[in-house]
Formats: structure tokens, C-alpha cells, sequence
């Protein structure tokens, strides 16, 4: 273990519900709970208002609003959340280039590899600059936790929330540690904590004094090890940039359960492909293909079938699917499905189509072409869900308070907006279509940033450029920064956008961060989709 503090763990505080509120004014202050809303949803977060009632995540949708029933409950908004945590992520990789992503709202920095810190004292002015940037950069807060290791670290955002931030000096990890549940150690969950109960050990300082044979003998030489080891506060494990991936799958939960054959079928093919999606999405393919079937009775089965080599064609996954699925006994009804390829490669075997044929028993056949059969023009079909954009020809952008017998309710606000009023139209109304979610934080003009921003990229070199392609535009446009190509000539960051995008934080960072990091995307809040870092040097530090 290292001898200073400079392992950071970030938490954004009650992330998905903090969105949702920054982004609605009526909500602020409010209990939200956001999740699944159909009779087998679950909760994926509740603001800290709803835990008052003793909401909390994985709780069963329906047992939330016996609790809560005042409560805000909406459907995520994925897409959203992604854009804001790409922006915490830039941040975050503009302090080191050691950042281990948990999920999208949480990670840990090791400080000392990007030299942001190398002791107590600079390691907690970069969790304030931090802090201080993204609720410049997004709107919202997340709590530090800083420890000279990886568990010390979650543990200290975990005392932060919400928002602040907990130093753990080295030397006081024993001291801290010891009066504290074991449920507060990594990898002990529910059975093993009651497992450890039963034999009289509730704290860490329990743990350290039953020994390290003890534990061994209670939960097996692994686990006793490792455990016994964390209560002494001892963890070396390094923070790791990038994690393989094991697997790749989707699963849907029914709100009714399936019990037609044919139906359970073509949900099987429909998740093949949306897996298969994934899969080539992150450049991956598999030789391992799962099933996941859970009946009515919540008895769950998983089948699986090995490949002779890796494939990414959906054609070949389904039809693997299909024949697991021939083996599972679904009269009964089923409630949730799944599919999944583990044994990634990246690479593809060419040839996995005669595999199949072969496991089916039959020989090569030709292909035959099907006239694709015209189908009838149907009307786009809305589904309004509570939480979701909307955007209303004459009464401008909104969210969706809720929908039901034909009607469909919608609060007209936006992030900066006072509390909006409430409308009620037809669900066809033409009037009312789907919109993109605004941006929390409003991007603010930087005209002297751009200025500064040309002049110190080069603009003589622009000019050269402008003046060997024999365009007096490009020249032009090198000059004002405003035009895409002629700052590709030049071999400046900054297009307007791009510039706009970064002075989120201050006229300073604009200037440092499009003069360094490049393009619209990379300079911040606008590039949702690009880990940017955003300055270092936040308006709130």
C-alpha cells in the first residue's frame, strides 16, 4: 500500500435521480424514483428525499410506491445519463491517465500517475477542484473519497455522500476500519455477513480477532484470506485504465408472463440480435452462447452451447438460441429471458454457418430468394414515458408527467426555467412529438476565447495553407476561426462549437482546452459521445 492518499474514488450522488431534478424544476427538492415502472420494474435510483421513506435501489417498483406514494416515478433516460457521465469521465481522465470506470457514476483516479497529487494536502485540493468542476460542467455534485487504496477510498465517498469529501490519512486505516460492520468490507454481502453473524462477528475488529484460520475454516481459504487481509486494511490492488470484458448479454423482464410457445420464440430471436448488436458494437465476437430462461415459479435456467470458433453473425447466434431453448420446458409460463456470448475474441471463424447446419443434421442448402412482401404504411406510434422529452409546436420543450386512456399529461419547463405549467393533449396529437434531452448546464458565448484561441494555434500557418490550396475563403476563415477545413489546415483546435463547448468552465480553460484537445466532441459538454478533458482549473476551485 501506498504511503499518501492518492487514490480517488468518485460517486455522483443519487446520479439518475439528481439528473432527472436538475433537469425539471418542479422536482427539485422532491422524492424521485426512477426505474422500472411496469408490476415487475425495479429501482434503479431514489433521490435522497424518497430514501426518507425508505426507498432504495433493487427495491421491487411496486413495494417503492407503498412507501412513497407521492413520489416522482420515472423511466431512465440511459441516453442522458451517458452524455453527463462522458463529461465526468473527461474530467476525470484530465486528472490521470490511470481512471477504472465502475459504471456511470462512479470510478477511481490514482492521482500519482497523472501527477495531480503526492500527498495528503494535494491530494485533497484536487478532490476540491474536482468537485468544483463538475458541478461547473454538469449541474450536479458527486462525493470524493480519498486512501492510500482502492477499498479505503470507497469506503471515504461513502461517508462523504452527499456531496463532500472524506481524506483517510495512512496510518488511521486500522483505527477507522475496526468499529465497522462487515458489511462494509468488499465482497461481503447479505449471506455472508449473516454467515459471519452466526458465529458471533459483526465488526472488522471481530474479524481481526477470531483470526485468520477462523476465517478460513468459516468461508473457505479464499475468501478468509482475502477478508482478513481487507480488515487489516491491507489492499494493493492497482486501478486499472481498462477492463477485459467477459461477456456480453441482454435480458427483458415481462410485465405478463409468456406462455405461448411461438411468442417465447421470437422473443429469443428479437434478443439474439439485439445482443449480436452489442457485440459489434464493441468490435467483439464469441464462442459461448447462453440462454437464460426464469419460469414462472422464479426458478431459473441457463443453457449453453460452445462454437467451434468465434462468430459475430446473428443468423449463427440465433439459431444457437433456438436449440437451447428446445431443451427448457416453458408450458408454465415465463417471466424473464436472456441471451448472451461469453469466450470474446476479435476476431470471427468464417465458416460457423455450415456448424450450424451440421449441429441441425442437415447438409448445405441453396439459398433461395424471398420477394420481400410490401407492407401497409402505419402510423408512427408514441409511447409517452413519464420522464422522457417532448417538445410541443407552440408551448416549446417539456417532460412527461404521465399517459393513460388515450390522454397524455406534460409540464412545460427546462433546466433553467421557473417550475412549468401543466397541459393535457391527445396522444396523437400532432402538435406534441418526442425531443432530445436540453443541457443542464447552458454553454456560455467565448468570443475572446476564440480570438485568443486562433491567434495562439498559428494562424500564419493557416494562412500558408490557405495560400498554397489558392483559396481566399480558407484564408478568411482561418482568420475568424470559422470554418472547419481552414483550422484543419492550420492545425488548430478550435472551431466555434468546439470553443463554446469548453468555456463551460472559464475563458481560460477555453483557450487552454481548444488550443490542446481538438474537435466539438473533445472540447466537452457538446461531445456527449468523447471522454474530454474539460480544464483542470474549474470556476469552482
Amino acid at each position: 500500500m501506498r504511503n499518501a492518499p492518492t487514490i480517488l474514488h468518485l460517486d455522483m450522488d443519487a446520479f439518475f435521480a439528481q439528473a432527472e431534478q436538475a433537469s425539471k424544476p418542479s422536482l427539485r427538492g422532491k422524492a424521485v424514483v426512477v426505474g422500472g415502472l411496469g408490476p415487475r420494474g425495479v429501482v434503479a435510483t431514489a433521490s435522497y428525499e424518497a430514501r426518507v421513506f425508505g426507498v432504495h435501489s433493487a427495491m421491487p417498483m411496486a413495494q417503492a410506491r407503498r412507501l412513497a406514494p407521492n413520489a416522482a416515478y420515472l423511466s431512465p433516460r440511459f441516453a442522458f445519463y451517458r452524455s453527463i457521465s462522458d463529461q465526468v469521465m473527461g474530467l476525470l481522465r484530465a486528472l490521470s491517465p490511470l481512471v477504472e470506470p465502475l459504471s456511470l457514476d462512479e470510478a477511481f483516479v490514482d492521482l500519482e500517475a497523472g501527477g495531480a497529487a503526492w500527498d495528503s494536502e494535494s491530494a485533497r485540493l484536487a478532490g476540491v477542484r474536482l468537485r468544483a468542476d463538475i458541478r461547473a460542467v454538469t449541474g450536479l455534485t458527486g462525493s470524493v473519497g480519498l486512501a492510500a487504496s482502492k477499498m479505503l477510498a470507497k469506503i471515504a465517498s461513502e461517508q462523504a455522500k452527499p456531496d463532500g469529501l472524506v481524506l483517510i490519512e495512512p496510518g488511521t486505516e486500522r483505527a477507522l476500519l475496526g468499529p465497522m460492520s462487515v458489511r462494509t468490507l468488499p465482497g461481503v454481502g447479505p449471506a455472508t455477513g449473516d454467515h459471519l453473524r452466526r458465529a458471533g462477528i459483526t465488526t472488522v475488529d471481530e474479524i481481526v480477532e477470531a483470526g485468520e484460520d477462523e476465517l478460513v475454516r468459516l468461508l473457505g481459504k479464499a475468501h478468509g484470506h482475502g477478508l482478513y487481509a481487507m480488515a487489516l486494511a491491507r489492499d494493493d490492488r492497482p486501478v486499472v485504465a481498462e477492463r477485459e470484458t467477459k461477456s456480453v448479454s441482454v435480458e427483458d423482464t415481462y410485465d405478463v408472463d409468456i406462455h405461448d410457445r411461438v411468442r417465447v420464440e421470437l422473443e429469443v430471436r428479437r434478443l439474439a440480435d439485439r445482443c449480436v448488436h452489442r457485440l459489434r458494437g464493441a468490435g467483439l465476437s464469441g464462442r459461448t452462447i447462453v440462454l437464460k430462461v426464469r419460469r414462472y415459479d422464479f426458478s431459473t435456467l441457463t443453457r449453453s452451447e460452445t462454437l467451434r470458433g468465434p462468430t459475430d453473425d446473428p443468423a449463427v447466434v440465433r439459431e444457437a438460441a433456438a436449440r437451447l431453448l428446445d431443451s427448457v420446458d416453458t408450458t408454465g409460463g415465463v417471466r424473464l429471458l436472456g441471451v448472451g456470448v461469453s469466450g470474446l475474441a476479435d476476431f470471427t471463424q468464417e465458416d460457423l454457418f455450415a456448424q450450424a447446419a451440421e449441429k441441425r443434421g442437415e447438409g448445405p442448402e441453396e439459398e433461395v430468394a424471398v420477394e420481400p412482401v410490401p407492407e401497409e404504411a402505419v402510423p408512427a406510434e408514441h409511447h409517452w414515458r413519464p420522464g422522457h422529452d417532448v417538445r410541443h409546436s407552440e408551448l416549446g420543450h417539456g417532460w412527461v408527467q404521465g399517459s393513460g386512456l388515450g390522454r397524455v399529461t406534460v409540464r412545460f419547463e427546462t433546466p433553467e426555467s421557473e417550475v412549468g405549467r401543466v397541459r393535457t393533449f391527445r396522444i396523437d396529437d400532432p402538435d406534441l412529438e418526442p425531443a432530445d434531452p436540453l443541457p443542464l448546464v447552458r454553454r456560455r458565448p467565448v468570443e475572446v476565447a476564440l480570438s485568443d484561441a486562433a491567434e495562439t494555434a498559428g494562424s500564419a500557418d493557416a494562412e500558408g495553407a490557405a495560400g498554397t490550396a489558392g483559396s481566399a475563403d480558407a484564408e478568411g476563415a482561418a482568420g475568424t476561426a470559422g470554418s472547419e477545413d481552414a483550422e484543419g489546415a492550420a492545425g488548430t483546435a478550435g472551431s466555434v462549437d468546439a470553443a463554446d463547448a469548453a468555456g463551460t468552465v472559464d475563458i481560460d480553460n477555453a483557450v487552454q482546452t481548444v488550443g490542446t484537445v481538438g474537435t466539438a466532441e473533445s472540447a466537452g459538454a457538446a461531445g456527449v459521445e468523447d471522454d474530454v478533458p474539460v480544464g483542470r482549473r474549474g470556476s469552482g476551485s
